[in-house]
């Protein structure tokens, strides 16, 4: 007589009883010391984080580029967050650099070492944050700005919004973020041609060529991001969480070539280009980069 299997003689395991997830509100007291960026709970764990300078289009200053380097880490080590949500206060996401401060940096060595370290780490903390990121492009984003919207993991964007990386109008290499993400976002073709010539795009086109996840009308860009962060962080948090990490390996390839491209932007920045392009942007006028060439 052949034996039973376990399946057969074995009694069924007892039921477990479900877990109980519990959802926390985040707790928004941990965010105080931040001037540049405000913050609103949402259920669910979901986090709204908003660009706060809207009376200079949340240009990039000294203040804005130091948090924007540190949050995502705080961010990753808060447990009451299952989401967030980044967007740009009024009408714009972020119209890149405020020009005084990159004043200060032109010529400086000292501070561009304070700003490669900083522009160096909104980078590295974005692509090491577990908690899933969703960007809601409002408006035009520029720079260090467009940084973080192309950097979230899932992007929504305004049809109309106009978007570029902007370096080379100042006369400095892509390098913050750029050499890392858009080759894997719309391929290396378009990524020369936007990187090397600094040309703008609309939301349209952007996600046309893969750059951004969804284009869609102005009214709805932040509800659609929000509504996506929901959607994310009702899921398993670990299994959500996992996947992003093993998809951002992908990043973390690619961070030799970054840090070569930023390295080349901070030494741009010591030299003529920049400051043409610095004038030519003060000046509102086209920059002239071949008046230094012989």
């Amino acid at each position: 007589m052949p034996r039973a299997s376990w399946a057969q003689s074995a009694p069924p395991p007892a039921a477990e009883s479900p877990s109980v997830i519990c959802v926390t509100t985040p707790d928004l007291a941990r965010y105080s010391a931040y001037s540049s960026l405000s913050f609103e709970a949402h259920d669910d764990g979901v986090l709204l984080i908003t660009l706060s300078n809207p009376e200079k289009l949340n240009a990039t200053d000294a203040d804005m580029h130091r948090e924007l380097s540190r949050i995502f880490r705080d961010i990753d080590d808060d447990p009451t967050i299952r989401a967030v949500v980044v967007t740009g206060a009024g009408k714009a996401f972020s119209a890149g650099g405020d020009l005084q401060w990159i004043k200060e940096q032109v010529g400086d060595y000292t501070q561009t070492m304070k700003v490669m370290r900083e522009a160096g780490d909104i980078v590295r903390t974005m692509i090491d944050c577990d908690t899933p990121i969703i960007s809601a492009i409002n408006g035009v984003a520029v720079g260090a700005g467009l940084a973080v919207a192309l950097l979230a993991d899932i992007s929504i964007i305004n049809e109309d919004a106009r978007i570029t990386d902007g370096h080379i109008r100042l006369g400095v290499a892509a390098g913050d973020h750029a050499v890392a993400i858009w080759p894997l976002l719309c391929g290396m073709a378009q990524a020369k041609w936007y990187l090397m010539t600094a040309d703008f795009l609309d939301g349209r086109e952007a996600a046309r060529i893969g750059l951004v996840t969804r284009a869609v009308p102005a009214p709805e860009v932040l509800p659609t991001a929000l509504a996506a962060a929901r959607k994310v962080a009702a899921g398993p948090r670990d299994a959500v969480r996992f996947t992003k990490r093993s998809l951002n390996h992908w990043l973390r390839q690619s961070l030799p070539n970054f840090e070569a491209s930023l390295a080349y932007e901070m030494l741009n920045f010591l030299g003529p280009d920049a400051s043409e392009g610095l004038t030519a942007l003060v000046e509102k006028r086209p920059p002239d980069f071949l008046r230094g060439d012989s």
